[in-house]
């Protein structure tokens, strides 16, 4: 039983969706299987009769007449039968009628049941209504005849049947579960817009009816309903494995190529594949060809292999039933879409002649015909007679439309042409409401349709994007608006595409329009219109190499292109500003005598194809041509040309173009009156009014330096044509004579008639700004976002806040900007993304670390799914996006890197270069990371990656040669550093490196030379901050502490160099010989001098000294915050103080546990805990540090970390713990004097005075033989170790400096000749 009730389901489906022969082979099938049930027969019959096989449907009718269940519907199909014949034979049609209503009085309900079910399947669903409830109330309640009263409601067109089919539904599927009703559920949440709820149902039915085609195909066209295009191809290919000549799918597939990917070759192919499979399964089926090319056409951009599919399929349909006049039709709206008018006219007329039934549509299509032909006053006449019919039947937006077209062709006013194209916008997307995505709404939504109205559109805009700072003309918001719907939902349309970068260029979006047209271009590289548009954007930017580039590539692309004098054009234009003023004359003139440009707005066929030529690129050329001979000198011929365009445009309203070109050269003649004269005398009705308006004005201000009169152009626009347009021009005119009071009034004014324009808006608060009110801006955009109409300011407002350091109001307006029910339209996710950066960058300012993280983190999380719909919807804004989505990747990473949290910083570097692969910022800062974690190998390969594209990049260069110093490699770290220097001596960021590199490398003597050539480079270096910040950090380097500070101290108030400098004075004022603050070991070895009244004074103004300079240090990050507060703090600890040490501590405590692993402050911990005696807490501290990964940025904070660690070992006795650490300080520091002077004394105290020597003999190296401490315990060691020539030679040295310095002369010098003497 269940599986003839799915027999009969799939026959009634077949029948329903008019696919007829399927219904034949279905009923042949169940015939066979089911022996030969009378139910099959009328099927077999009904679906031959509707193939137009009337006769044979007749007998099959016959033999079934008697049987008392389908006698009343077979009867009803014989009196349809004979209607259907050409000469029907009235006496028989009264026979069977009268025949019906005597059996339909005692009909049985199975066969009142069987009668209403063929009257729904031809549409009468009033008549079957009728039928069904007669049938439901003989058998108390049939559950068959609820589903099919069910299944009538749902397909009635009608929402107060539609809305109760589903209780129907419901009761017939109480008892059990039925394929029918099942499928009708799903067809009435289908109509009641419940997609998801439909395609629940239809999985019910694949699950309990595998084999059940029906389903599969419902579940396909669900899916799309959903707009899930790649879940709809993969039910496609599901539905071909097990029906692989399946119609649905084969269209679904060939809708996708075309729609989804641009793919016209695939499309054909699939197309070509669905015109055999219909060849084959539905031979007979004039409705099917018909209905299945439909979209094609629609969708296809006029591609004429496309077209010549459809056209076959609906030729093959007209043939098969010629008197259909929507088959007549089509097929002359098939000869419009390949230009071909006198055919499409042919077409038209033949479907007008059918008497039965008048085509409005072909009447509608005689009169476009008509249009295109010129033939204005016949469209007219056709037209009217159509609006007259109209107000029976209802607004067509075709018809508004070609108003539109003849309006403009007939020079009526702008405004007349504009509001008929917006009507026929209403009209045609009034007709799409309520409609899913899928095929119908592709035929109906028509995108062909919608690109001729953009282009309607752009005819009423001018050739060239607004001046900087000018709104684009309106009618360009609506082709936008029109073309983002378009690409929304066809993005494989190019045309749509290539059509929205010229809108998006002539709006003044220079990068969204190129963005456009690469897409164009990356698809199809042969579109010419692209090639053409790109290198009109090139000249726009003044980039006449990639100009050249642009049109060279179109002609290699497209030969025929050297035919379109809008190519010359452009190339003359190219030459014109490149100076090669004879070859653009050349250009020009050999333009002027191609086909169609001595005729304005003409069309040219040329040896190949028709190009197209709009009138304002007509006059283009004219004016170039006239304008580029004036230029050469040949100013008589120049004025031949200006006449020959007077003559060709007079009377059109590219006229007043000639008049302001005119103008223009009476300009460069110098004649300013002659230019106002001729300017002067055109009207506020006639177009470029403004233009000429605006050019006036400009002649009053630069050349006549006339702000009142320029102004008074502007007023005299608002006064003439006041409108919210005028009305921006003369604000933004107060605005440009630095008027911004005026300004504010007029933009107020404009505001009033325009209250939602958010763009005016934004100009008042700007022009707030200006004036420096602040706070009446704020409260500007407070009030503007109370009326809700202008919730996009709150982004000015918080950026306003945010300028003027109001970071708590800021925050607010952004956490309200942000309070708001979960969105997904692509918009209000963008807006989320923005303020969530916004946000993070206040809180990072407020020192909300953790908070900025989270809204970072959110930022991502919606950036990621702006990213997943910005690839359907807008493909060409994917890289802007991409962008946006790699900051705020990088964003996360500099915070976790602040938080010394490098792992996840890594991570999130990646992930933006995931986003953006070529961002050298990005790659940089993960380069610098890796060289943080000591991952050499990781930021050689990106700095290698960043050189490939910039061979001179300082900082990728500069980390290499840190790479190979550290691999001590120093050959070829030089070459790094001399190719840079090479290149740019008084690179002083790079000499700073290097000398801080060449002291780790224990090479400081390399450096005098680097800084020679410096000084060579320039007469004046010896005043520049940073060859004294250099020349300071060497001598530092070097033991000259005093000279440092001179150096230092010329570049601190610099800018750049400033901030280092004075950090640097601050270090040595400190500590300027450089030794172990806290360290206990060489504490008392110059007792008499380390307590010297003339020392602690002199160490008492040194830390005043500090004090001072720490009040010139602007910290500008979180992280220069923190280290302004530890180096206060080391001040307060070098006044060796008690309590000042102990508040010290409490500081440094403080930014320890808020910081993680922040080695400065535990280092200071450990100092500050030294200095109180308190040696266990400070080693926690230092072993703390020594168990972390070493890293450049804190690279002196570990040695000293390391040394004060190692001098508790020393005076604990662990000299091994404390080598260990030495050797660590060396291997990173190979010029760390200190380091050499504990290994000495370690040896020293080993009584290993030999080795103890070479230790402190590097000591004083390094020290450049400036400490008497180290020179003392040198020579010391010279004597042990029976050295006396060496030790006489040190003394000298220490005492020439030190000529008082104790027990040298006496322990040491004398001892050491007596030895010699002896």
């Amino acid at each position: 039983m269940e599986e003839e009730d799915t027999s009969l389901a799939l026959i009634k489906y077949y029948c329903y969706e008019k696919h007829f022969n399927h219904a034949v082979n279905s009923a042949s099938a169940a015939q066979r299987k089911f022996s030969h049930d009378p139910i099959y027969s009328f099927f077999h019959a009904y679906a031959t009769l509707m193939q137009g096989e009337i006769q044979e449907a007749t007998r099959e009718l016959d033999t079934i007449r008697d049987d008392r269940d389908l006698s009343l519907c077979t009867l009803m199909a014989l009196v349809y039968a004979e209607k259907k014949k050409p000469n029907p034979d009235k006496d028989i049609i009264q026979e069977l009628d009268a025949k019906v209503k005597e059996d339909r009085k005692s009909a049985p309900p199975k066969s009142l049941y069987h009668a209403g079910t063929f009257l729904w399947l031809l549409g009468r669903n009033d008549k079957a209504r009728e039928y069904t409830e007669r049938m439901i109330k003989l058998s108390n309640g049939s559950r068959e005849g609820i589903i099919l009263k069910a299944w009538i409601d749902v397909t009635s067109g009608k929402d107060a049947y539609v809305r109760k089919a589903g209780k129907y539904f419901d009761e017939g599927l109480k008892e059990r579960v039925d394929v029918f009703a099942l499928m009708g559920k799903a067809q009435y949440y289908e109509c009641r817009q419940n997609y998801s709820g439909a395609l629940e149902v239809v999985n019910q039915v694949i699950v309990s009816f595998s084999g059940f085609i029906p389903a599969l195909i419902k579940k396909m066209k669900l899916l799309l309903n959903l707009q899930d295009w790649d879940q709809t191809i993969d039910a496609a290919h599901r539905l071909l494995q097990k029906d692989k000549n399946n119609l649905e799918a084969l269209r679904m597939l060939a809708l996708h190529s075309l729609c989804r990917d641009g793919d016209i070759p695939e499309a054909v192919k699939q197309l070509s594949n669905l015109v055999s499979s219909l060849e084959l399964l539905e031979p007979n089926n004039p409705e099917l060809y018909y209905k299945m090319s439909v979209a094609f056409t629609r969708v296809c951009g006029r591609n004429e292999k496309v077209l010549e599919q459809t056209f076959r399929m609906v030729e093959r349909a007209h043939s098969m039933a010629s008197r259909d006049p929507d088959l007549a039709t089509e097929l002359g709206y098939q000869m419009v879409l390949q230009v071909r008018i006198k055919e499409a006219m042919k077409w038209y007329k033949i479907a007008i002649t059918n008497k039965e039934k008048t085509s409005v549509s072909a009447l509608t299509g005689i009169a476009r015909c008509q249009i295109i032909e010129g033939q204005l006053d016949d469209a007219e006449q056709q037209l009217e007679f159509l609006t007259e019919i109209q107000q029976s039947i209802g607004k067509s937006g075709e018809l508004l439309y070609l108003q539109a077209v003849l309006a403009g062709k007939k020079r009526r006013p702008q405004a007349e042409v504009t509001n008929l194209l917006n009507d026929a916008v209403d009209t045609h997307f009034s007709s799409l409401q309520g409609l899913p995505l899928g095929v119908e709404y592709l035929e109906k939504m028509n995108p062909d349709f919608l690109l001729e109205i953009v282009k309607e559109y752009l005819a009423l805009c001018p050739a060239k994007p607004p001046a900087a700072g000018q709104p684009p003309p309106p009618q360009l918001q609506h082709c936008a608006t029109l073309l983002e719907t378009v690409f929304k939902i066809v993005p494989g349309l190019l045309h749509a595409v290539f059509l929205l970068g010229k809108v998006r260029y002539l709006s003044g979006d220079i990068d969204a329009a190129q963005s456009s047209l690469n897409h164009c271009l990356d698809q199809c590289p042969s579109l010419a219109d692209a090639h053409l548009l790109l290198a009109q954007i090139h000249l726009l930017q003044g980039n006449m190499m990639l100009c050249n580039q642009s049109l060279e590539l179109c002609l290699s692309q497209n030969f025929e292109i050297q035919d379109h004098p809008l190519y010359h054009l452009i190339k003359a234009q190219a030459k014109k500003k490149t100076g090669e003023l004879g070859e653009a004359i050349q250009t020009l003139q050999m333009a002027m005598s191609l086909p169609g440009v001595r005729r304005a707005g003409s069309s040219s066929k040329s040896k190949h194809k028709k190009t197209e030529l709009s009138s304002a690129d007509c006059v283009s050329l004219f004016l170039e041509l006239a304008e580029a001979l004036w230029l050469n000198g040949e100013q008589h011929e120049a004025a031949k040309v200006m006449q020959d365009a007077i003559n060709e445009f007079s009377g059109t309203p590219e006229e007043l173009r000639v008049t302001i070109a005119n103008a223009d050269l009476a300009l460069q003649r110098g004649d300013t009156e002659l230019a106002l004269s001729m300017l002067r005398n055109i009207t506020p009705e006639q177009p470029y009014y403004i233009s000429a308006k605006e050019k006036m004005a400009d002649i009053y201000l630069k050349h006549r330096r006339e702000k009142r009169l320029y102004a008074s152009c502007y007023r005299e626009m608002v006064e003439k044509l006041p409108s919210p347009h005028t009305y921006l021009l003369l604000g933004d005119a107060y605005m440009n004579i630095q008027e911004p009071e005026k300004a504010i009034e007029v933009y107020e004014q404009a505001l009033k008639k325009n209250p939602k324009d958010g763009a005016l808006a934004s100009k008042i608060g700007k022009a707030l700004v200006k004036t420096h009110n602040y706070f009446k801006a704020i409260t500007y955009y407070e009030a503007a976002l109370k009326t809700e109409q202008q919730s996009f300011l709150r982004y000015d407002l918080a950026e306003l806040l945010m300028k003027m350091k109001q970071y708590e109001r800021c925050e607010r307006v952004l956490l309200d900007a942000l309070s708001h029910e979960p969105v997904n339209e692509l918009p209000a996710l963008s807006d989320n993304c923005r303020y969530l950066v916004l946000l993070a960058k206040v809180q990072a300012k407020e020192e909300k670390d953790e908070e900025a993280l989270l809204s970072l983190q959110k930022a991502r999380d919606v950036q990621a799914k702006v990213l997943k719909r910005i690839q359907l919807e807008q493909p060409d804004a994917v890289p802007a996006q991409k962008q946006l989505a790699a900051e705020i990747c990088a964003e996360i990473a500099k915070h976790y890197t602040s938080q010394r949290g490098y792992e996840r910083a890594v991570k999130f570097y990646k992930e933006a270069l995931v986003y953006c692969e070529t961002d050298r910022k990005v790659m940089l800062e993960l380069a610098r990371l890796y060289l943080t974690l000591d991952e050499f190998d990781a930021c050689q390969k990106q700095c290698i990656e960043i050189l490939k594209n910039d061979n001179f990049n300082e900082d990728a260069t500069l980390m290499m040669a840190d790479i190979n110093f550290r691999k001590q490699d120093y050959d070829l770290a030089l070459k790094h550093f001399e190719q840079l220097l090479t290149h740019k001596p008084d690179n002083y960021p790079t000499l700073s490196h290097l000398i801080d590199l060449w002291r780790r490398a224990g090479k400081l003597e390399k450096i005098p030379d680097f800084l020679e050539k410096a000084e060579k480079h320039s007469s004046r270096v010896k005043l520049d901050p940073g060859f004294n910040y250099c020349t300071g950090l060497y001598l530092w380097y070097t033991g000259e502490p005093n000279d440092a500070l001179r150096h230092f101290n010329k570049a601190r108030k610099d800018n750049d160099w400033g901030q280092n400098a004075v950090y640097n004075m601050i270090e040595i004022l400190l500590n300027p010989d450089n030794d172990t603050i806290g360290g206990e070991v060489f504490e008392n070895l110059e007792g008499e001098i380390g307590n010297s009244t003339e020392k602690q004074e002199s160490e008492q103004l040194a830390v005043r000294t500090a004090e001072k300079l720490l009040k010139e240090i602007k910290p500008q990050t979180p992280g220069g915050h923190v280290q302004l507060r530890i180096l206060e703090n080391y001040c307060l600890l070098s006044t060796k103080q008690k309590a000042n040490i102990e508040k010290a501590l409490s500081v440094f405590t403080e930014i320890a546990n808020n910081e993680k692993d922040h080695v400065p402050a535990l280092l200071a911990m450990a100092t500050a805990y030294m200095m109180l005696k308190q040696t266990p807490r400070a080693r926690n501290q230092l072993k703390r540090i020594a168990k972390m990964n070493w890293n450049i940025a804190d690279a002196d904070e570990f040695e000293k970390s390391w040394l004060l660690l190692a001098d508790i070992y020393i005076h604990s006795g662990k000299y091994d713990m404390a080598g260990d650490l030495l050797k660590r300080c060396l291997n990173h520091n190979k010029s760390c004097c200190k380091a050499y002077e504990y290994q000495g004394y370690i040896m020293e105290k080993d009584q290993a005075f030999r080795d103890a020597a070479l230790n402190y003999e590097m000591a004083w190296k390094y020290g450049n033989q400036k400490n008497p401490a180290i020179g003392y315990k040198l020579a010391f060691n010279y004597l042990k170790a029976k050295r006396h020539v060496d030790a006489i030679d040190v003394c000298h040295k220490v005492l020439a400096a030190h000529p008082d310095y104790p027990k040298m002369r006496k322990e040491i010098l004398d001892k050491a000749r007596a030895a010699l003497r002896s």
